[in-house]
C-alpha cells in the first residue's frame, strides 16, 4: 500500500500498544491488506491516516519530496550566523537557494538554537519583513520561521504563505489566533522547553512515542481552535530538547510519525546529532551527514526535508527518485 500516497510503500503494519509509560514489546505485525479487510473502526482508522494522499498546501504537491531551503536573517544561528544577517544578503541567498531547486523558502530571525535568548519582537520582524518582500519576485511558497503571533500576522502580509512555529503554537498565547485569522497552513514542531533550556537533561520515558503523543494533541487543539487538520505540518523536532541517542532514535522511527495523518516535516540539516556521529565539529562542514540524514527521511515517507544545503540534497533526491521508477517500470 502507498504511504501517505507518495512514492514509498508497506506490506506490514506494526501496532504498539504502551504499558503505563512504557512501549509494550509485545508488538503485532500486520499484513497491510489484512488490515484493509479489518472491520474494527481504531485499525480502519490507523490504516486511513497511513495511506490517504495528503493534501496540498500553499500549493505545494506531496506526491515527491519537496526540499526547504533554510534562509536564517540572524546573527547567532549556530551554522550561518551573521552570514546573511542583512536583509540583501539574506535576499540573494534566498535566490541562491532558488536556483539550486529551493520547493519552499523558510525565512526566520530569530535562532532558535540550543541556549539561545529571545529576540525582542520587533527586532525579529525588522530582521524579516523586508527579506520576506523581497523574495516574493523568487515565486515560491515561504515560510515564516517565529514563534511571534504579531510577526507572523505581518509576515503573511507581506507574502508568507505558510508558519512554521518551532513551539508548535505554545510559546505566544496569541499565536493559534494569529493562525486562524490569517488562514496560513502551519508546522507545528515538537521542542522540550525553551531553547534557552532544552539541552539541560532532556528526558523521555519512550521518545518517539511521547513526541508522537504530543504532537497528536497539539494537532488535535489546534483543529478544535478551527486550524483545520488538511492545513498542518508536523514536525518531531531534531534537536529540540533531545539527547544524541534521542535524535537518531527518532529518525529510526520517523515513520512512525505518519500516523498523524498530517505531513511531515523533518529538520536535521547539520544539527549536533550529525557531529556526533562524524566528528564534524564544523556545522558548515556537516554537509554529506546532512545530506544522508535527508534521504534517511525521505526513504521513511518524509513529505519536507528542512535543509541548508539545497544543490546536493535537491540531487540525492533526484538520483533517488530515478531509481523509484525505473524499477516501477521494470
Amino acid at each position: 500500500m502507498r504511504l501517505a500516497g507518495g512514492p514509498a510503500a508497506f506490506s506490514l503494519v506494526e501496532l504498539i500498544e504502551r504499558a503505563g509509560a512504557s512501549r509494550r514489546s509485545a508488538a503485532r505485525m500486520f499484513p497491510a491488506d489484512e488490515m484493509a479487510r479489518s472491520t474494527e473502526s481504531t485499525v480502519r482508522a490507523i490504516l486511513q491516516a497511513l495511506t490517504t494522499p495528503r493534501p496540498a498546501i500553499a500549493g505545494l504537491d506531496f506526491a515527491w519530496p519537496l526540499v526547504m531551503g533554510i534562509v536564517n536573517v540572524t546573527p547567532d544561528s549556530f551554522s550561518d550566523g551573521n552570514l546573511f544577517s542583512q536583509s540583501q544578503a539574506a535576499i540573494d541567498h534566498a535566490r541562491h537557494l532558488a536556483e539550486a531547486g529551493a520547493d519552499i523558502l523558510d525565512i526566520g530571525g530569530e535562532s532558535t538554537r540550543p541556549g539561545a535568548d529571545d529576540v525582542p519582537e520587533e527586532e525579529e520582524a525588522r530582521r524579516v519583513l523586508p527579506v520576506v518582500e523581497g523574495v516574493r519576485p523568487l515565486g515560491l511558497p515561504v515560510s515564516i520561521d517565529t514563534r511571534k503571533a504579531s510577526v507572523m500576522r505581518r509576515a503573511v502580509a507581506a507574502g508568507a504563505s505558510i508558519i512554521n512555529d518551532v513551539s508548535a503554537l505554545q510559546h505566544d498565547p496569541g499565536a493559534t489566533a494569529a493562525v486562524v485569522e490569517t488562514g496560513a497552513p502551519v508546522i507545528l514542531m515538537h521542542a522540550q522547553g525553551t531553547p534557552k533550556t532544552m539541552q539541560i537533561d532532556p528526558r523521555y520515558d519512550d521518545v518517539a512515542l511521547d513526541i508522537f503523543d504530543v504532537l497528536a494533541r497539539r494537532i488535535a487543539e489546534a483543529e478544535g481552535a478551527g486550524i483545520p487538520r488538511s492545513r498542518v505540518i508536523a514536525d518531531p523536532g531534531i534537536g529540540f530538547g533531545k539527547t544524541h541517542q534521542h535524535n537518531l532514535q527518532l529518525m529510526a522511527q520517523l515513520s512512525l510519525f505518519h500516523g498523524l495523518g498530517v505531513p511531515l516535516l523533518l529538520g536535521a540539516s547539520r544539527k549536533g546529532f550529525i557531529g556526533k556521529v562524524t566528528g564534524e565539529t564544523e556545522a558548515r562542514s556537516r554537509v554529506m551527514g546532512s545530506v544522508a540524514a535527508a534521504m534517511a527521511g525521505v526513504q521513511q515517507g518524509v513529505q519536507i526535508v528542512r535543509v541548508h544545503d539545497v544543490r546536493e540534497t535537491v540531487q540525492s533526491i533526484a538520483v533517488w527518485r530515478r531509481i523509484i521508477e525505473a524499477d516501477a517500470a521494470a
